[in-house]
């Protein structure tokens, strides 16, 4: 009896799929809302960097963006917006509209 071949993580990654991911694999899993701010802070904190010659701010960003792109990537893009709006009424007691735009629910947030 031969055993079943378990098959590979994409690009090798175990654990966390987004591990490695580079910013345009990130960039790509997230939502539309999220992608566009994902945009602006990449250019702002490679802007710094070219600057700086300092790459921690632009490591740092991505790392927290990954985080995202995994969450957003498991879930899919409407699980994804609800569970903003569940944390938003959890932490300000009032109804969250489905229809409310995202940086409007992320804004009760404080994000």
């Amino acid at each position: 009896m031969t055993a079943a071949a378990t098959p590979e993580p994409r690009n090798g990654r175990i654990g966390r799929p987004f591990a490695d991911a580079s910013p345009a694999e990130v960039r790509a899993a997230l939502i539309p809302e999220e992608a566009a701010e994902f945009e602006r802070e990449w250019r702002a904190v490679m802007t710094k960097a070219a600057d700086t010659l300092d790459l921690a701010e632009v490591l740092e960003t991505l790392e927290e963006w990954r985080l995202v792109a995994q969450l957003t990537a498991a879930a899919g893009p409407e699980q994804h917006r609800a569970m903003y709006r569940r944390a938003a009424v959890r932490l300000t007691g009032e109804d969250v509209p489905v229809t409310e735009p995202l940086a409007d629910t992320k804004a009760r947030l404080g994000l």
